[in-house]
């Protein structure tokens, strides 16, 4: 392991290994993709990987359930809209998921290199699964 591997790196490494994963997931043979929120349908390169919970909660920040494709608009000019992402996150994955990740994000989660390691090198484990 490299000294020039820091903990920073290594979470911005798996922030995009995990969002290209998250886009690519169920985008067509083409690479479109739906925005979770709205719809509207964009290649996955052209889309954000959005956050139910935010980032800063580790428990979810890499969480399958709290992360989904989300376009430009939703994620970052409307704030990511939360409200329809948990009514959604109900409707298609179970009454009750939204404040699952909710109580899910405000436990603590400690990682330190290692752990980083690890998560990329499942990441990178999922998105050859795709290919």
């Amino acid at each position: 392991m490299s000294k020039t591997q820091t903990v920073s790196k290594l979470k911005k490494k798996l922030d995009a290994l995990f969002s290209q994963y998250v886009r690519r997931k169920d985008a067509d043979h083409l690479g479109f993709i739906s925005c979770y929120t709205c719809g509207v349908s964009k290649h996955y390169k052209e889309m954000h990987a959005g956050h139910f919970m935010s980032r800063k909660h580790l428990m979810t920040r890499w969480h399958l359930t709290n992360v989904k494709p989300q376009c430009p608009g939703c994620n970052l000019f409307r704030a990511g809209e939360q409200y329809k992402f948990a009514i959604y996150l109900d409707q298609r994955e179970g009454e009750g998921t939204a404040e699952e990740m909710l109580r899910l994000s405000n436990l603590t989660r400690k990682m330190n290199k290692l752990d980083y390691l690890d998560e990329i090198r499942a990441a990178k484990e999922l998105i050859e699964s795709l290919d």
